[in-house]
């Protein structure tokens, strides 16, 4: 079970500069004193208006190659006619002219593009919601002034701006913490062969750590054009049945150097699993939870896996289903999936343990999650073979993950997580280690002697500290000495009294 090692974990902080912060901050305080206030609806716009600049650039470069090849341009995004829709012309407008083209024409050229990309899939039922002609005015002039030259850039300006969602306290929910998602990244060492998947994909967040983790370890296997069309086309994978979450997504995505994700609307856990069933080599994912589904809603093979309404339990059959043979999954679960009672939770657990392979149980502090939820979590982490393989399981049990876990969430100096790494990456050390330790391996005929159960204090051994006894002549000679010294005490009361 030795496992590759990585780069270092490191906390996933976006690289952002105080000029380029403050810009950003600027146009977050603009669409909020403008009337805009839910977050959500706040990045969705600057989504819109980044992916508008973004075809001004694509019809740019596709202009100088014309001009030096000297043929007609191919695909183009304007058509004749069409020149004062594009960013670089409607940003020079007076806001009142701006404001009626980019609602009576650019939105509707954004949601009738149907070029196939994944960008503009999710444009088909784009809103525009920007109130006034000067909040417009003053949000691109902001814009225009951020450089996007860089993926680098890109990609840590759009993390920041997600990163409000949590700060706003609005709609967090929909965001794994990015250093929970870097240590899952990295423990699974994702290669350029991969392909990877999260059905419940939200801002895309997995995918691309996912996708960074690659570039930054194999950077030479993206010089290859066949390796390169896969790392842009089908390596990446996300469902999710939110529209705003998959247009959010697919933004990270591109801003993050990916051109086409597969990034598509899929409720997952109501439709089959069939047409991509065996088709990832690996699952990143946190799941909705704490849910359940009606039977009639449910997949059908699903239900064949395991008879559950519990999304948390079909989520993890789903996760099985997508595999392939030799894929490996890093899942968030509650709590309950460890231990609960129930006939489906057992099952599920032993067909991870009897039927696949499973590596480790990552245990997370509750506070994790906070404010959003005060849940205990944990990471899971197996591989499919549909042939068994669990030998020795490994626990850890997370005490500190580098930030308070009370609502604030403050950064704090305690933090277990590249310890995690460091030990995952030298599983072999961990052999002789006492299940009175923060982690541990338990032989698969233990877990089976206590049905299944995958709750880390089921296994962990608690230290006593010695407690010194006393000679019990000792413990006389003293209540006799005591009960003497009464004695005289009530003689010496008694006498003052009289």
């Amino acid at each position: 079970m030795s496992q590759p090692k990585g780069p270092a974990l490191t906390r996933v902080t976006p690289v952002i500069t105080g000029e380029l912060k403050s810009k950003i901050d600027r146009v977050w305080d603009a669409f909020w004193s403008g009337g805009i206030s839910n977050p959500l609806e706040v990045i969705e716009q600057i989504t819109y208006l980044l992916f508008i600049r973004r075809l001004d650039d694509i019809q740019t470069l596709a202009e100088k190659k014309a001009r030096v090849t000297g043929d007609q341009i191919e695909s183009p995004v304007f058509l004749p006619g069409q020149a004062h829709l594009r960013w670089s012309q409607f940003k020079n407008a007076s806001p009142e002219v701006m404001h009626k083209t980019i609602a009576d024409e650019v939105f509707p050229l954004l949601r009738g593009l149907g070029d196939g990309t994944t960008y503009s899939e999710h444009m088909k039922d784009a809103r525009y919601t920007i109130p006034t002609s000067a909040l417009l005015s003053k949000v691109v002039d902001m814009l225009d002034d951020i450089p996007m030259a860089h993926r680098d850039t890109n990609g840590d300006l759009y993390e920041y701006l997600l990163s409000k969602i949590a700060s706003a306290g609005v709609n967090g929910q929909f965001r794994t913490p990015r250093h929970i998602i870097e240590l899952m990244v990295k423990m699974t060492a994702p290669k350029p062969s991969d392909e990877i998947c999260d059905p419940a994909c939200g801002t895309a967040g997995f995918l691309v750590a996912a996708s960074e983790y690659v570039r930054d370890t194999h950077a030479d296997a993206l010089l290859d054009s066949a390796q390169r069309k896969h790392f842009h086309a089908s390596m990446f994978h996300g469902y999710d049945f939110d529209s705003t979450m998959l247009r959010i997504g697919s933004m990270n995505m591109l801003l993050h150097g990916i051109e086409s994700p597969d990034i598509r609307y899929r409720d997952s856990l109501s439709e089959g699993a069939a047409g991509d069933a065996d088709k990832y080599t690996l699952i990143l994912a946190n799941p909705p939870f704490a849910g359940s589904l009606d039977y009639e809603s449910t997949a059908k093979d699903l239900q064949r896996i395991v008879k559950t309404k519990k999304t948390e339990l079909l989520f993890l059959a789903l996760f099985l289903k997508l595999l392939k043979p030799g894929g490996r999954a890093a899942v968030i679960v509650p709590d309950g999936v460890l231990f609960g009672s129930s006939t489906a939770h057992k099952a599920l657990r032993k067909m991870l343990v009897e039927e696949q392979k499973l590596d480790a149980v990552v245990k997370l502090p509750s506070g994790v999650f906070r404010p959003y939820a005060g849940v205990s979590t944990a990471i899971l982490f197996f591989t499919k073979t549909n042939s068994g393989g669990t030998d020795d399981v490994w626990f850890y049990d997370v005490q500190a993950d580098g930030f308070s876990l009370d609502d604030k969430r403050n950064p704090v100096e305690a933090n277990d997580l590249p310890d995690v790494l460091a030990r995952w990456q030298t599983l072999g050390d961990e052999k002789d280690r006492a299940r009175t330790q923060q982690s541990f391996l338990v032989p698969k005929d233990d877990i089976v002697a206590y049905g299944y159960d995958l709750s880390l204090n089921r296994y962990k051994e608690i230290v006593h500290d010695e407690i010194e006894h006393r000679d019990p002549l000792e413990i006389i000679a003293d209540i006799e000495t005591l009960e003497d010294e009464i004695a005289k005490g009530l003689a010496e009361l008694k006498a003052m009294l009289s």
